[in-house]
């Protein structure tokens, strides 16, 4: 029989991860109950503690403690924590490029969690980008998408997408693509900060930052495959596992393997591979290097727009067969990271991309009313990328201060081709609409354009957090940016180098009126530099037989932002409450200039506005219901932007008026109902609320067809439920737009009187059914 003491002397260990997701827990708390006794878990979730207690107490920001006894013969323990719905002290790592609590963030940022992710089992990552409050993620069909965040929904380059803290692509290379080259099956939690983030992140994080954050080794050994599917000819097969090969090295990889045949809009076959996989080592307990990997291969036949008679009917025909949309991404990264001792830290990552798009896009067709004849264009864009980051974070010794300054470089030749196409147009009887589009000629003697570039873009950064008293914090923080270019322009036979930089600081304040309650206010500006693909492009203005007219001149964005806002834990942790106020200022915004043709020009306006409230709620009466709501009401106009200076045009400027594709309202709210009396079970009712929006910039004509419950713009109801035996098998079914209503996510039109409206349809109601089995071990 063991001796007390030698019980004494016993050192109990385990594992600390999450219960849904299997990951590790960093810096979970183990102790005895009466609190005399602790430690933390290390980067792998593990722990040790010597103790003669006959139980202890496991905790974790952001989940629910745990109490477990334990005696001389327990040997390895496993613990998993439940995240707590409620909680209010979310962790995020966005908001500061280093773990902090959500509350000690003086920005507007949303987590979306494993629990989310884990419910909504979204085709796409739209169905949980659209949960944020303020946030709308437009669906183009086959994972293609827009965002609007603090901006008109849209293209520009107004928002930054990440992965794991870094950037999709290199500044001045956007893609408003870019997140389909994301794999939903690799993501662990997602966070958006809304409003300028450029201080850390750097250009083109004006409207929002959306970081993807990918799962980690398991703590225990697991394995998952599955299969979703629609009636409309949507196939996936998936994939994901993982776990600890030894104490320090573990490894997780995801993918799937998806096509659509048939769909329910014409030409809107695609396939596509995505694979994630990461490898974690732990060089020793204060150093850990992560290798990281991302695969996308992506093939799809793009759709086109309808005009009105063809969406009225809902007849979801393509004026175009033969366009298309070919995307390739490979990233890799090498993250080191030294936790030097208790005050400081330094990561260290190298990163790579190779990229390229190709394309016969639907936006490139250009047709004069009642021609016979059209053009298009193919066009290809490819580019590689090779940078360092490196960051350190120090904890000062006065106000409770902590410091975090980086800088990155990153090196990417670019490629682009664009020649033009000629088609024949086959015209409806009125003669005034397209009913189908052929190519007749591929033209590549016509080049529309045609460029190399070396770009170079650098940057350095800093952060200073300090607390002047117990309940308030500063947060000072800036950045400078420079992106810088060799070129040559094949188009003009014209080489050399042009240069954007710029520095964007911020400046920030957090309250903490404590009971779970506190206010924040922040300073920050953004900026945006034009893109590659906007400064080579021929000027469609261009006088015919004059020597070809390019954008040299364009001028960088600026974005200056002010917000207030707050925080608020009601009814013992049962109801959270946030709000955010913000007005951005825009100068010199780049925005696009319908043509009577269907091409763009490209216009820095003068000024422009977007002031809004964004707010969010969260109820949880009992442990089976959870309610959730978030919306904003928000205005963009034109403060001072000339169309026009030729005075026989009918309007020269809009200023004052509302920006194209920039509703008053959106919102977004869903009911969620987990029985405990049918454990694994699940409902949830969805409402997605976009109110009408102006389609020209002119203000002429708004898109306010009537939807369910008779709302002006978007309405729509999804429906989703599911079962989960024992975590071991999971069937689901998703009804989205379960009234099978008739909206449109896109409707645009020209300045012109003539102009018709181009009509991007949503996709009527889709039944999603799933299944997936799921191997968990005790390793």
């Amino acid at each position: 029989m063991m001796s007390q003491a030698a019980w004494a002397q016993r050192a109990l260990s385990g594992r600390v991860f999450d219960a849904i997701t299997k990951e590790p827990l960093i810096g979970a708390t183990v102790r005895t109950p009466n609190g005399q006794l602790g430690t933390a878990t290390n980067a792998n979730g593990q722990f040790s503690l010597a103790t003669e207690a006959s139980a202890l107490v496991v905790s974790a920001v952001g989940y629910q403690s745990v109490t477990l006894p334990v005696s001389a013969e327990s040997g390895g323990l496993r613990v998993a924590l439940a995240p707590a719905v409620e909680d209010l002290q979310t962790v995020v790592v966005t908001a500061s490029r280093e773990a902090q609590l959500r509350t000690d963030a003086p920005v507007a940022i949303s987590k979306l969690s494993s629990t989310v992710i884990q419910d909504t089992k979204p085709t796409q990552l739209v169905e949980l980008i659209n949960k944020v409050p303020g946030v709308v993620m437009l669906n183009y069909g086959n994972e293609q998408h827009a965002m609007g965040i603090r901006q008109p929904f849209g293209t520009s380059a107004y928002f930054l997408y990440l992965e794991d803290g870094i950037p999709l692509r290199p500044m001045g290379v956007f893609n408003h693509n870019a997140l389909l080259e994301a794999n939903p099956l690799a993501i662990s939690s997602i966070e958006v900060v809304k409003g300028p983030a450029s201080s850390l992140y750097g250009p083109e994080a004006v409207g929002g930052a959306i970081n993807v954050l990918t799962k980690r080794p398991t703590s225990v050994p697991t394995a998952s495959v599955g299969v979703q599917a629609d009636q409309y000819g949507y196939r996936r097969l998936q994939f994901g596992g993982g776990g600890m090969a030894t104490p320090k090295l573990g490894a997780y990889v995801s993918g799937y393997v998806a096509k659509q045949r048939n769909g329910w809009a014409a030409s809107s076959d695609y396939d596509k591979v995505s694979v994630n996989g990461r490898v974690e080592y732990a060089l020793s307990e204060n150093t850990r290097l992560t290798a990281a990997a991302s695969y996308n291969d992506y093939d799809s036949q793009t759709s086109s727009a309808v005009d009105s008679v063809a969406y009225y009917r809902r007849e979801y025909t393509s004026t175009s067969d033969f366009t298309y949309r070919k995307t390739y991404a490979l990233r890799a990264r090498l993250t080191a990271e030294q936790q030097w001792d208790a005050r400081n830290q330094t990561t260290l990552t190298a990163f790579f991309r190779d990229n390229s798009i190709g394309q016969n896009p639907t936006y490139g067709i250009r047709w004069k009313s009642g021609a016979a004849t059209a053009t298009g264009e193919i066009n290809e864009n490819r580019f590689k990328s090779y940078g360092l980051l490196g960051q350190h974070s120090v904890q000062l010794g006065w106000l409770k201060s902590r410091l975090l300054a980086g800088a990155s470089v990153e090196y990417s030749p670019t490629r682009y081709n664009a020649h033009q196409i000629e088609l024949a147009a086959q015209l409806r009887a009125d003669k005034k609409s397209v009913e189908k589009y052929t190519v007749t000629t591929d033209r590549p003697d016509l080049p529309i354009s045609s460029y190399d570039t070396d770009l170079l873009n650098s940057a350095v950064y800093a952060q200073l957090d300090v607390h002047p008293t117990k309940h308030l914090q500063l947060t000072l923080g800036g950045r400078f940016d420079r992106m810088s270019f060799e070129y040559v322009n094949y188009l003009d036979q014209s080489s050399g180098n042009k240069t954007f930089q710029q520095a964007t600081p911020k400046i920030g304040l957090t309250y903490d009126l404590s009971h779970g309650r506190g206010l924040y206010a922040n300073y920050s500006q953004g900026f945006s530099p034009p893109g590659l693909t906007a400064i080579f492009r021929k000027r469609p203005t261009t006088s015919a037989g004059a020597p070809a007219e390019f954008y040299y001149n364009l001028k960088p964005a600026r974005f200056y932002n002010y917000e207030v806002g707050g925080w608020a834990s009601l009814l013992a942790n049962k109801v959270y409450v946030d709000v955010a106020m913000y007005q951005l200022d825009g100068r010199n915004e780049l925005l696009n200039i319908r043509q009577p043709d269907n091409s763009t020009d490209y216009q820095s306006a003068g000024k422009t506005l977007h002031r809004g409230i964004e707010y969010g709620l969260t109820y949880k009466p009992t442990a089976e219901l959870l309610f959730r709501f978030g919306g904003t009401n928000a205005v963009h106009r034109f403060e001072e932007f000339q169309l026009s200076a030729n005075q026989t045009d009918a309007v020269q400027n809009v200023n004052g008026r509302q920006m194209p594709q920039a509703p008053r309202w959106i919102a977004n709210t869903e009911l969620t109902y987990k029985p405990t009396w049918a454990r694994g079970f699940r409902v949830a009712a969805e409402y997605q609320r976009i109110s009408s929006w102006y389609q020209d910039q002119v203000n002429r004509v708004k898109y306010h067809d009537r939807g369910l419950f008779g709302a002006r713009g978007v309405s729509v109801l999804n429906l989703r439920t599911g079962y989960s035996w024992h975590e071991t098998l999971e069937v689901f079914v998703n009804l989205l737009n379960a009234t099978d209503e008739l909206y449109a996510n896109a409707a645009t039109r020209g300045n012109a009187r003539p102009d018709r409206t181009t009509y991007t349809p949503a996709a009527p109601r889709t039944l999603t059914l799933g299944v997936q089995y799921n191997f968990i071990g005790r390793k």
